[in-house]
């Protein structure tokens, strides 16, 4: 995971604005093994734990995971000076690509790292994503919540994500991630960096819908497919490629016999049929 991690680090350092390459820089600064993601896949999280929404009210984390629609979980902060932005702006665009529509099919939560940050901080941030996204009945479907930082740093060691506030900058130096988790708030996968491919979205949502979501194709795809981290995207798996390519080939042979034993006798009776027809 480390490896991943700075890998993705080298090439923002390399290819990003300079005021990203900035916040990079002092992120690695600071310590690479205080800040990123370990992956806690399967895993829970506190759903018990209370943080305040964007309209001021408080609820549980576990208000917001209903048992029947999987959630998109991720970290942000309203003053951070690139990376959130970066994150969510990549990820509404992915998420418009869908036909699915956050509310319905599926939920979005971000929760803020900043314990400072106010009500009026989650709401102006809400507007403004949802106004980017622009689908009719997703305002339920986005939440944004603050918290004490009792309660950000359960919710934030239970999904995995290492942050770390910097003093002198006056800022948090964090990694970015879409955490996907299934609807009784158990961690399913993780998607890393700022750019999401809305194919892959649609199939982590579908995984985690456990069926719940997805057409029949999708979940065909799901068996053909598995998860590759180094890539960010569903590659094929060979087992069951090969599983569903025997599958296919008894499938067509027992046709191919059903129909050669049948046919023979239903062509003779249809001989004899016409054999025996009386003479008009």
């Amino acid at each position: 995971m480390i490896h991943r991690i700075t890998a993705g680090l080298m090439l923002v350092c390399c290819f990003a604005p300079q005021s990203l390459r900035a916040q990079v820089s002092r992120t690695v600064l600071a310590g690479i093994t205080d800040v990123g993601i370990d992956d806690k896949s399967g895993q829970g999280l506190p759903l018990k734990t209370p943080f305040t929404d964007s309209n001021g009210r408080q609820i549980t984390l576990g208000k917001l995971f209903d048992g029947q629609r999987p959630v998109m979980l991720t970290f942000n902060y309203a003053e951070c000076p690139l990376l959130c932005k970066l994150q969510l702006t990549a990820l509404v665009e992915s998420l418009k690509q869908l036909k699915w529509t956050a509310g319905n099919e599926f939920r979005v939560v971000s929760i803020s790292i900043d314990p400072s940050e106010t009500v009026q901080q989650a709401s102006i941030a809400k507007q403004k994503h949802l106004q980017a996204y622009g689908r009719a009945g997703s305002e339920s479907g986005w939440s944004f919540l603050t918290g004490t930082p009792e309660a950000i740093e359960k919710a934030a060691d239970a999904a995995g994500f290492r942050y770390k506030y910097l003093p002198k900058q006056r800022e948090f130096s964090h990694t970015a991630a879409v955490i996907v988790c299934m609807p009784d708030g158990v961690i399913s996968r993780y998607l890393y960096g700022v750019q999401f491919d809305p194919d892959t979205i649609r199939l982590s949502l579908t995984e985690a819908g456990d069926g719940e979501i997805g057409s029949p194709m999708d979940q065909l795809l799901l068996f053909c497919f598995r998860y590759d981290s180094a890539t960010g995207k569903y590659a094929p798996a060979a087992w069951n490629l090969m599983r569903l390519a025997a599958i296919t080939t008894v499938l067509i042979l027992i046709t191919f016999v059903i129909r050669f034993r049948i046919a023979p006798g239903a062509e003779g009776r249809l001989a004899t049929a016409v054999y025996n027809k009386p003479p008009d």
